[in-house]
């Protein structure tokens, strides 16, 4: 009996793992939780009529800016503006689930960036071939800049909040590249920021 009690006190004493949370139309899976970052939701970029597949997309957000900045905010207009510009650690992940071209891939990113400056054509550049099952990590860490990581390569820091503000615009901002998947990517935010 006291070995059972001791049992249950070391199984309960043991902290609950995130859970991986799916995209509902691809089955790719984001962990819940990544180091101090909170997944805010997950989404699926589709393209032309036949909403051909692109990529599942995870948004995450620092964990002090969960419990801090973005606090209540979850269906308030001003949760996108503090996405897009606020200086605090977050990130997009964004897995690939077909192969997408060099000149696809740049003119995706060339089209919802628009005019954001000279930082943009370089890292437009930092784009090349994708295939289905790849990833794209785009960071904003403050202090330290636009972190892009390419299939496994990490690229130029880009230091510039103007510039990395726009990039998160790309899904978060006025004028979202698809208006469900600025929807979805922040569909935990009514559980995470109460």
């Amino acid at each position: 009996m006291q070995r059972l009690i001791v049992f249950l006190l070391m199984l309960f004493s043991i902290p609950v793992l995130a859970q991986d949370i799916a995209e509902s139309k691809t089955g790719v899976k984001f962990p819940a939780k990544d180091q101090d970052a909170s997944l805010l939701g997950v989404g699926l970029r589709t393209k032309t009529k036949l909403k051909v597949k692109v990529y599942a997309i995870g948004l995450y957000v620092a964990d002090s800016a969960v419990s801090g900045t973005l606090k209540g905010k979850a269906t308030s207009p001003d949760l996108y503006c503090d996405l897009v510009a606020g200086d605090f650690p977050k990130k997009v992940v964004m897995k690939f689930v077909r192969d997408v071209s060099t000149r696809q891939i740049r003119d995706a990113f060339r089209e919802s960036l628009g005019n954001a400056g000279p930082e943009a054509n370089e890292w437009i550049n930092y784009f090349g071939d994708l295939r289905s099952g790849q990833e794209i990590i785009i960071a904003w860490v403050p202090a330290a800049g636009l972190q892009t990581k390419v299939a496994g390569a990490d690229k130029p820091v880009i230091n510039d909040k103007a510039f990395a503000s726009s990039v998160f615009g790309i899904w978060l901002g006025d004028k979202p590249v698809q208006d469900d998947l600025k929807k979805a990517i922040v569909s935990l935010a009514p559980e995470l920021l109460k």
